[in-house]
């Protein structure tokens, strides 16, 4: 395609190594090498980095990569983080201590299989090329894919809904990690119930600017559990007291998550127009906790959407549909991480949530 560029590339193969292209790289032989040998070791390759590379020349860093997790294609955006020692330790003793740590994964698999909020548009994948369809054989496997970014794990960002909020891409990197907690408040919540502060403060103590991850159970009727309940999942999960988005405020929340499609209940949504009988049985369970109705508790007017509307204006966001290693996950304390693409139009995006814990 670029034949002016191949002849200086192979001029300069020529005065530096004495071989021409093909003799220095046999197509065969090269193709061979790079797309079978070396991803059948597991070698695989991150291409186009770049952000703060420049600092990190010549240096041993800790390096991770968090690629989204997709069941049906062949490469992923990723985001790709280097730690470093802190100040008054040393490398090795730094690598030591990463070594101990145990990583834990809360992000779901990313499939056409996975459901999308409500009426986003599901994802579709669209395979252009394949290994031996092309070049002799020399090919290789490609997708297109399509989707809501309101599907699988994601984030929202503020810009979602506060038009003069921050988009993902300039939401600044110190935003998307920190220390936190898991809440487990599973024992307290059913369908269509809501929780409280109280609950999250009685299984854990949360601090000011916390990274806040509440685990309601309800990962266990997504889409690849042998317990999946899609409608269960979707519209019947509990949601936050009126009073939750005032006391996110007062501690400060650094961002919110949750295992369930919605940070929102969602009676608060239009979802409580769509399915009435739903909405009947979370009146009537609201009626039977705080002896009044849901128009009662919940003025639309105020809190209708009201931890996004509410909050993201005054930068606390949350992220969406968290599971995987979330099951297993006690309450505690953990290091959390939010590895989200940097794009720099987007309202929200698909990211790989992580924790960290202090291996016993």
């Amino acid at each position: 395609m670029h034949t002016r560029e191949f002849e200086k590339a192979e001029a300069k193969l020529k005065e530096s190594q004495g071989k021409t292209w093909d003799e220095m790289y046999p197509p065969e032989w090269y193709h061979k090498l790079t797309h079978i040998t070396m991803p059948k070791s597991g070698l695989l390759v991150a291409e186009s980095l770049g952000g703060e590379i420049n600092q990190l020349k010549n240096q041993r860093v800790w390096i991770m990569i968090f690629p989204i997790p997709f069941m049906e294609v062949e490469s992923s955006w990723s985001r790709a983080v280097a730690l470093q020692a802190p100040d008054g330790m040393t490398p090795e003793a730094f690598f030591d201590q990463m070594h101990e740590m145990e990583m834990l994964d809360m992000t779901l698999p990313f499939s056409v299989q996975t459901p999308q909020w409500a009426n986003y548009v599901p994802l579709s994948v669209n395979y252009t090329k394949r290994v031996g369809g092309q070049y002799f054989g020399l090919g290789r496997n490609n997708a297109h894919c399509r989707a809501s970014f309101h599907l699988a794990t994601h984030m929202d960002g503020e810009v979602h809904f506060h038009s003069g909020g921050l988009t993902i891409g300039e939401t600044p990197f110190e935003k998307w990690f920190g220390p936190g907690v898991i809440a487990d408040i599973s024992e307290f919540v059913s369908d269509t119930s809501v929780y409280t502060p109280e609950m999250i403060e009685k299984v854990i103590e949360v601090k000011k600017g916390d990274i806040l991850v509440i685990k309601t159970g309800y990962h266990k009727y997504g889409w690849n559990s042998p317990d999946s309940d899609e409608f269960r999942y979707m519209i019947r999960h509990p949601g936050p007291s009126p009073d939750f988005a005032d006391w996110c405020l007062k501690m400060e929340i650094k961002w919110l998550a949750v295992d369930c499609v919605a940070m929102e209940h969602p009676m608060n949504t239009i979802q409580r127009l769509w399915h009435p009988k739903t909405f009947e049985e979370a009146d009537q369970k609201l009626i039977e906790q705080y002896g009044k109705g849901w128009d009662e508790i919940y003025p639309l007017d105020k809190y209708y959407q009201d931890m996004h509307l509410n909050l993201f204006p005054k930068g606390i966001i949350h992220a969406e549909n968290l599971g995987t290693d979330l099951a297993k996950m006690e309450s505690g304390r953990y290091y959390i991480g939010c590895f989200v693409q940097k794009g720099m139009e987007l309202a929200s995006c698909w990211a790989r949530f992580v924790a960290f814990k202090e291996s016993e």
